[in-house]
């Protein structure tokens, strides 16, 4: 299967969304004196985000273009986010590695899930839940002192939980789908 860019505006936003992810993680490295800058990128970036979801959806504008490069867009977005934060000294290496293992998990899950049984798993609510809290725990660091380390981690708890929590109710609903194909 060949995948091909289709013209549409949620596409373009997710385009301009790759791009400018590492020119937010530029300004983030470049030092406190940019901080409004990345932090304006961050945000930008990621109701980039909500509105080419929201126009994807309401306009009739999906592509399987988008359906894939979106969430790896999001992911490459979280990642090199959590990456930025951790090697600048504001986020302790627990998180990104956490953040990194959390996303590999679930691309072999779902690749897993889509050989099986030929179906692809959309993000729930919970799902969606723990995006939010992990861009909440994100947009806080920028304001935070780096010092003490320790108040990020505890800022990061809430989501790590929460995505556990999303993990244990997307595990039960694969169990549940494999013991009614038995």
């Amino acid at each position: 299967m060949r995948l091909k860019f289709e013209a549409t505006i949620p596409n373009f936003l997710t385009l301009l969304r790759f791009l400018a992810i590492p020119v937010m993680a530029w300004f983030i490295q470049a030092g406190d004196q940019y901080n409004l800058l990345s932090f304006v990128m961050f945000i930008a970036i990621w109701l980039t985000d909500l509105l080419d979801g929201y126009i994807a959806r309401n306009f009739n504008q999906t592509s399987d273009f988008g359906k894939l490069f979106d969430p790896l867009v999001d992911k490459i977005f979280q990642l090199t986010l959590a990456v930025v934060m951790c090697l600048t000294g504001r986020l302790p290496l627990w998180v990104p590695i956490f953040l990194a293992v959390r996303e590999l998990m679930m691309i072999i899950g779902s690749a897993l899930i889509y050989r099986r049984h030929e179906m692809v798993v959309y993000a729930k609510w919970y799902g969606k839940v723990t995006t939010v809290l992990f861009v909440a725990a994100f947009a806080a660091l920028f304001w935070i002192p780096s010092e003490p380390v320790w108040l990020a981690s505890v800022l990061f708890m809430p989501p790590v939980i929460w995505s556990l929590v999303s993990y244990v109710v997307y595990g039960l609903a694969y169990i549940k789908l494999w013991k009614a194909e038995k």
